[in-house]
């Protein structure tokens, strides 16, 4: 394809060590490694706008990366695009066998559980449980190894189940409070202990945790921002009115989000 062929050719000559961009020249596979993470998050950000322009623009950004981190190692001998996407191309083949060969699936738990289950056997995987980036977000990871331990059928039967199972973990948080406030470890764990229920309650629904959180905060964010708009309006300073004050904008704000 022209279009590949054209952006493989501008980072090389972006990468000349005699007349190319001294910016690029400079960048390493670990300098990327922050913008790999910022273009991420504005990828999924234009995927939730459903801005179609926005979201072409942000899987362009994306995949300059990925193609600069090739041109870096091809420069080195290491490896190029090529063996990257012969690597995939492998992968996928051998992932899908009721697509490729003779497997049969009937659903999308099966092929799920199957993906897991080849996966495992490909690494040579002890465990069922995989190991995941320390950088990757907390409820991300809990989302992951729950449906791997669900996958060899670990796992609640309905999400109200799930759901009991957050009420008992939020009365031995209760429990240790009345207990021993200062107890901070053992607090910490039964906090932690919650926050991976919610999340595997998340997961039977079919909700990503991270997202859901995600609206979570903007949504509180919109409407603590309404509280300090209307007291501004009013000439009140937010910490210096009463907490009955800002709950009753609080009511308010709801009305409007």
């Amino acid at each position: 394809m022209k279009e590949f062929d054209k952006l493989i050719k501008i980072l090389k000559e972006l990468r000349n060590p005699i007349y190319g961009c001294p910016w690029d020249l400079k960048q390493t596979e670990s300098n990327l490694k922050e913008y790999i993470l910022e273009e991420s998050y504005e990828l999924v950000e234009a995927i939730e706008s459903g801005l179609i322009e926005k979201e072409i623009e942000e899987l362009g950004d994306l995949l300059l990366q990925i193609f600069f981190i090739c041109q870096i190692n091809k420069e080195r001998n290491n490896f190029t695009i090529k063996d990257v996407l012969n690597r995939i191309n492998t992968k996928l083949i051998k992932r899908h066998p009721h697509v490729f060969g003779e497997t049969k699936v009937k659903s999308p738990d099966e092929v799920k559980s199957l993906w897991e289950k080849n996966k495992r056997i490909e690494k040579d995987r002890r465990s069922v449980i995989s190991d995941y980036p320390l950088q990757m977000p907390s409820l991300s990871v809990s989302k992951r190894i729950s449906e791997q331990a669900s996958s060899v059928g670990f796992d609640w039967d309905d999400a109200i189940k799930a759901i009991d199972k957050i009420e008992e973990e939020i009365e031995e948080l209760k429990e240790e409070l009345l207990k021993d406030k200062e107890k901070k470890s053992k607090i910490e764990e039964e906090i932690g202990d919650i926050l991976f229920a919610v999340s595997n309650v998340s997961r039977l629904l079919k909700i990503n945790p991270e997202f859901a959180l995600k609206k979570a905060n903007k949504k509180f964010k919109k409407r603590f921002r309404f509280i300090e708009e209307q007291l501004e309006k009013d000439g009140k300073k937010i910490d210096e009115v009463s907490l009955k004050n800002m709950e009753e904008l609080w009511e308010k704000s709801k009305t409007i989000s």
